[in-house]
């Protein structure tokens, strides 16, 4: 018996011990592509065109850059406080109506994620345009008496980027929905709450984490965007990607651009780390 439990300790053991050898090409892989390039864009940023931080002096000390930044975070609030509102409820839908609906709903969401993005942004420009069919459609209703100015400025940039980041919204909340026990809220029901009672007593907070996960995957992927904002926006709606660009396409200012993509990166993780602390459904486990 003795023998047989140390075999089978060995045995256990034995994996443990090469693991290793089989996470070590990932591991390479992540060091080649995601954090050796990290590292070279911050030692680029402190080292041109001479060694210190007159980069990141430059940049947060501009009235000019700060406008970019304020104008990249309230694009990307904006952006993701729409997301949520309309994506909420169609979540909602996709978790309590019938399965086969379901799917071919849900097929069409995802599908709209396979259309290339430079595609669908110029349909929104098409579309949006003072000719375009949204301002034919609302002088035709009676809404308006004249065209309205829905391209290159903020309006324009918020259509299109919640259009292409709600799916991004709709599916980890559809995850969070379908897991709530419908018992729940007919026991809260039949306890005497009303409707609204159990939409923000019990519905809501059951779903932060999906509102959480789908709110920071939303916020970060627009702090980020670049062809969206571009076309739909104006010189006066300009957010960091483009200053980046800018910076290293038409400058040529590597120190510059790397530090406004490094301090893009920093708040990025910031927001990742209040995520985990607050909205982590197993920080209590």
């Amino acid at each position: 018996m003795a023998l047989t439990a140390t075999i089978g300790s060995a045995l256990q053991r034995a994996p443990r011990r090469g693991s290793f050898g089989y996470l070590l090409p990932a591991l390479l892989i992540i060091a080649l592509f995601f954090i050796v390039p990290v590292c070279m864009l911050l030692l680029r940023s402190v080292l041109e065109p001479q060694l210190g931080l007159q980069n990141y002096v430059a940049l947060l000390g501009s009235t000019t850059y700060l406008r970019v930044f304020l104008n990249t975070f309230m694009v990307a609030g904006l952006v993701t406080i729409v997301s949520i509102i309309i994506g909420y409820p169609i979540a909602w839908l996709l978790a309590i109506m019938p399965e086969r609906w379901s799917r071919l709903v849900l097929a069409i969401i995802v599908l709209s994620m396979w259309t290339n993005l430079l595609a669908r942004t110029y349909a929104w420009m098409v579309l949006l345009q003072r000719t375009g069919v949204v301002n034919k459609l609302l002088i035709g209703l009676g809404l308006i008496d004249k065209p309205l100015a829905l391209v290159n400025n903020l309006v324009g940039v918020t259509i299109g980027m919640t259009y292409i980041m709600l799916p991004f919204v709709i599916l980890p909340l559809m995850g969070v929905l379908r897991s709530i026990d419908p018992g729940i809220l007919r026991a809260a029901s039949l306890c005497g709450a009303n409707k609204r009672q159990c939409f923000m007593l019990i519905l809501l907070p059951l779903s932060l984490p999906g509102i959480a996960a789908g709110a920071l995957m939303v916020f970060v992927m627009s702090l980020g965007y670049y062809v969206t904002p571009a076309l739909l926006g104006g010189t006066s709606n300009m957010m960091l990607a483009e200053l980046v660009a800018q910076f290293v396409q038409s400058l040529v200012n590597w120190g510059m651009g790397g530090a406004a993509a490094f301090v893009l990166l920093l708040v990025t993780l910031a927001l990742y780390a209040v995520q985990l602390r607050f909205f982590n459904p197993n920080r209590a486990r």
